[in-house]
């Protein structure tokens, strides 16, 4: 979890801890608004307790150090886009960002500034009271909500890739939406109160004796340091936009032209594969590995500029050949153009089929359990079709509760068996899985032999095979009536290790990668290998005479993924 939620540069933990800080300082003080909503004395307790954090030397210090170290990296990162092109989030984000600065400076010269410059007590009742009733309150209200949005869609963009997040936002959206709801209650209710307190002329004089109310001098200097740092925030945002150009002209003088057949023709930075320059440029290219050289589907007929392109690595020139790729082919993720190219797409995205990127595939390492009836061909021998119906219906019902129980899912049913597979966050957690319910479903199977018995019939054996290894999971078939399935080597290892678990008189096979990555300890001395057919190298794996007896090890799997 800790490398997730940490991982990137200094700049990236910098942008994340600061961004921490002010969004827990922004959430308490929100809170503090809220509490108008059912008396004074409660909103100005919890200001004198956030002032004991906020107004100490060293809580200041933490405050505005994070609060001028996020700005400042927000401006960096403007200065360091390549493209201004981004996803709708990540823009409505920066925006906030660059529209919080044109309140919030307003709302700290007049708050924290006037208290220490000009011992103004800055109450809650005092920063309302300023406010109230003209445009300044709606434009503060408009300042907290930018906060508060720029701040979820943050928090957001920064826990989404942890495991427990999706699982919790629904409720978390919720409070979400609370936060500032509650705060401005709060602020219209303490609003209204105070202004027809300021309506009554003893009570007012009161007020600003309490208040230590400033001058119009001193408002008017404090006028004078409030556009003071605001010419000093648009000087530094002119500044960063500036770098921006002029590393965009930088570029487009060290670029590269690329023209697509039947497609545009773009200007990229050199250095770049041309599978980024063509998503960078919004020119649509397949690749369903995501450019990591795993498949071919990005490859290209490179017709004008292939002699100034290096020779394909040892990688590419064995992932064309293994497709029969023409002369010219190469793959757009292995070659960067340094020269003006002409190169035509193999496979375009095709609009008309609208398949998601997902649906053509994705790659995980997953544990995949082949299972099969033995004896199916002899029990069933001179039987009626309706009647091998119902026991396969009755079998399968038995057993499959114990896949899916663990987060597995039945890929496929092949007569008498089946194929699942185990989708977990991780490779760890599939096999613990896996081991679990291979363990279950010889135990369910037990049960419906003791059904089976006291009906008179003979019972059921079954051979397993279960594997981890690199699958693609995506949708085979024409569009419309295509089936989620899995392809990869990891379904042949596991259905051939079904198939040796007839000779063996074992239930089940488990290979060795598969037991190292669930943490399941085993001896030496009981593995086997296997030359499977199909399968390049031997295969070490543990035979088990009844499945069950992997039980005992399955209450510790469970507790760990």
């Amino acid at each position: 979890m800790k490398s997730v939620l940490w991982q990137g540069g200094w700049t990236t933990r910098l942008r994340i801890g600061s961004g921490l800080i002010l969004f827990a300082y922004a959430f308490f003080h929100f809170i503090n608004i809220g509490l108008g909503l059912f008396h004074t004395d409660y909103l100005h307790s919890m200001q004198k307790g956030r002032h004991v954090v906020t107004r100490h030397d060293l809580g200041s210090v933490i405050l505005y150090a994070a609060l001028f170290i996020h700005s400042g990296l927000a401006l960096y990162s403007i200065s360091q886009r390549r493209t201004m092109r981004m996803p709708f989030s990540t823009g409505l984000q920066i925006v906030l960002g660059l529209l919080i600065p044109l309140q919030l400076i307003a709302h700290i010269v007049h708050t924290r500034y006037a208290h220490e410059v000009y011992g103004v007590n800055d109450e809650m009742g005092y920063i309302i009271a300023l406010m109230w009733p003209s445009s300044a309150v709606w434009m503060q209200s408009v300042l907290l909500l930018v906060v508060w949005v720029h701040s979820c869609i943050g928090l957001h963009m920064w826990l989404r890739l942890t495991r427990w997040w999706s699982g919790t936002v629904p409720y978390l959206i919720g409070a979400a939406v609370f936060v500032p709801s509650f705060a401005l209650a709060g602020l219209l209710t303490e609003g209204r109160r105070i202004w027809v307190d300021f309506g009554d002329p003893f009570l007012r004089d009161q007020y600003i004796e309490h208040y230590n109310w400033p001058s119009p001098e001193s408002f008017q200097a404090m006028a004078n340091v409030e556009n003071n740092a605001l010419v000093a925030f648009l000087m530094a945002l002119g500044a960063a936009l500036l770098v921006f150009v002029v590393r965009k002209l930088w570029r487009r003088r060290h670029s590269v032209r690329v023209k697509y057949v039947e497609g545009p023709e773009v200007v990229a930075e050199k250095g770049m594969t041309l599978l980024e320059i063509s998503q960078a440029n919004g020119v649509p290219h397949t690749a369903l590995c995501g450019g990591k050289g795993r498949c071919t589907t990005c490859r290209v007929i490179v017709e004008d500029g292939a002699d100034k392109l290096p020779a394909p690595s040892e990688v590419e020139a064995r992932s064309l050949a293994a497709v029969g790729a023409p002369d010219g082919a190469r793959l757009a993720c292995q070659i960067r153009p340094t020269e003006p190219l002409t190169a035509f797409r193999m496979f375009r995205p095709d609009g008309g089929r609208k398949r998601a990127h997902a649906s053509h595939g994705q790659e995980r390492k997953l544990a995949v359990l082949f299972l099969d009836m033995r004896g199916f061909t002899s029990r069933t021998t001179g039987q009626l079709p309706y009647d091998i119906v119902f026991l396969l219906n009755r079998f399968f019902d038995a057993i499959v509760p114990a896949i899916t129980a663990h987060g597995g899912a039945v890929d496929k049913y092949m007569g008498d068996g089946l194929l699942a597979v185990f989708e977990k966050p991780d490779a760890e957690r599939s096999a613990q899985a896996g081991l679990a319910a291979a363990a279950d479903v010889s135990l369910d199977l037990a049960r419906f032999n003791q059904q089976l018995q006291s009906e008179a019939s003979p019972g059921i054996r079954i051979g397993m095979g279960l594997h981890l290894g690199d699958l693609v999971l995506g949708e085979i078939g024409a569009v419309g009536s295509s089936a989620h399935t899995i392809i990869g080597d990891a379904v042949n290892v596991a259905s051939r290790l079904e198939g040796e678990t007839k000779a063996l008189k074992a239930e089940l096979l488990v290979s060795t990668e598969l037991l190292q990555a669930a943490g399941y300890d085993s001896d030496p001395a009981d593995l086997q290998s296997f030359d499977l057919r199909g399968v390049a190298k031997p295969i070490l794996a543990l035979p088990v005479a009844k499945a069950s007896d992997l039980f005992e090890h399955k209450a510790a799997l469970e507790q760990t993924y």
